[in-house]
């Protein structure tokens, strides 16, 4: 048999799936984060980590041959020579990197994706005014080191996770621009998403029950793992996700990076993942309703008709994409004294910055929208899908597999996507 195993460390949990050569799910296991877990954090992951594996039953640990793990998006640390941490890790939406983006700006192109507070790169060069860089560290991300937990082989990254670190994905490799910079000394080394790695080190073979021939792969972020599991595989075919947030992920011929909207592509095989992220999404409803609330007022929403309310809901202040301005003010008025008709204007107005988000991607070169998978909690919800599908005018359909672990499992499972 020949079984491989995808590990998803999100933002509220971690999750292992192993699957078989013909995509069968064989086991899973799941460890929630505590909320208040923010101490020695790295010790937490590889705890974690070896958890997970220790719950697949043994005889399915034995015929796994291929390993890839996700982390979330530009979750970083810096470890000494020997792969132990010497930073707490940064965490995704850690903007410490705010005091070096007048530098930035100075050193890299106006499009790229690094100008943000949080990404990669600014977390590194935060690190560096901190003084606490040294020629002879390593800067993994999340999912970097938690693979080398497993094969034991320090700065190598993947194209998906370096992205947010400057990586050219079309032209393989760093920039010119990035030759200025005094850190390039500990950047990774950055291979193909899924290419095999290492073998697993005999200590953790022996450890964790596996065999001594498993590979471990290069990996990749949760997002770009929860489209893998999706089922979209076709140009055209695209991704949303109703979380807290709103996010669109569009397979394309063409790459679309453009700062002004917040968009930016991911390299996939041939293709491109091109899309944004939005501050709308579930955390503005569950701000005004409770879960039966939602649940008992959408069913009394007529999809059909449009609602006149034109909102832009946001929690607080700023935007990301299709509106990148983090000065937008969230628009939540007029308010009716119906519960269920300011609902109804809340979906109605989310569904318009989706099409709006496609609309935009389609304007700037993309390949035009055929379907869309709906990942998430909002997928649940049968009223906005049918408002959705009024703004989108195509097809809406719930994921294959709607967990990240699965697109990570297929990683391994195909050696490089």
């Amino acid at each position: 048999m020949n079984f491989s195993l995808g590990i998803d460390f999100g933002t509220s949990g971690a999750r292992a799936m192993v699957i078989d050569a013909e995509g069968k799910i064989q086991a899973q296991a799941q460890y929630p984060f505590a909320e208040s877990s923010n101490r020695d954090l790295a010790a937490s992951w590889q705890r974690v980590l070896f958890t997970l594996i220790e719950q697949i039953p043994q005889e399915v640990r034995k015929e796994i041959k291929g390993i890839a793990i996700d982390g979330t998006s530009s979750t970083v640390l810096l470890c000494d020579r020997w792969g132990k941490p010497v930073t707490e890790p940064l965490l995704y939406n850690d903007a410490r990197g705010l005091v070096v983006m007048e530098r930035l700006k100075a050193i890299a192109p106006s499009n790229q994706v690094v100008l943000s507070a949080s990404s990669s790169l600014a977390k590194l060069l935060w690190w560096e005014i901190e003084q606490m860089t040294a020629k002879d560290y390593y800067f993994l991300h999340q999912a970097d080191w938690l693979a080398f937990l497993l094969h034991g082989k320090l700065g190598i990254s993947d194209y998906h996770n370096a992205l947010k670190l400057g990586y050219d994905p079309e032209q393989l490799c760093y920039p010119s621009w990035m030759e200025q910079l005094a850190i390039t000394t500990i950047l990774p080394t950055i291979i193909a998403p899924g290419m095999p790695v290492s073998e697993v080190t005999t200590e953790t073979a022996r450890h964790l029950g596996l065999q001594p021939n498993c590979v471990v792969c290069a990996g990749t972020t949760d997002s770009i793992a929860a489209f893998l599991a999706s089922g979209a595989q076709q140009l055209g075919e695209a991704v949303t996700s109703l979380g807290s947030t709103l996010v669109l992920k569009l397979l394309s011929r063409n790459r679309i990076d453009d700062a002004r909207y917040g968009i930016y592509s991911h390299r996939l095989g041939d293709y491109w993942l091109t899309g944004g992220a939005s501050n709308t999404g579930g955390a503005v409803l569950r701000n005004f309703f409770t879960d039966e609330e939602l649940e008992s007022l959408s069913s009394q929403i007529d999809s059909n008709k449009e609602s006149p309310l034109d909102y832009y809901p946001l929690i607080r202040v700023g935007d990301r994409f299709p509106v990148n301005d983090p000065s937008l003010q969230p628009k939540l008025k007029p308010r009716p004294t119906e519960p269920v008709e300011f609902l109804h204007g809340l979906l109605e107005s989310i569904a318009r910055i989706e099409a709006r988000g496609y609309q935009l991607l389609q304007q700037l070169g993309a390949t035009p929208l055929t379907r869309v998978y709906t990942a998430g909690g909002g997928a649940k919800n049968l009223a906005w899908t049918g408002i959705r599908e009024r703004h989108l005018q195509v097809p809406i359909l719930p994921p294959i597999y709607a967990e990240a672990a699965y697109g990570t499992a297929r990683l391994a499972r195909e050696l490089g996507i």
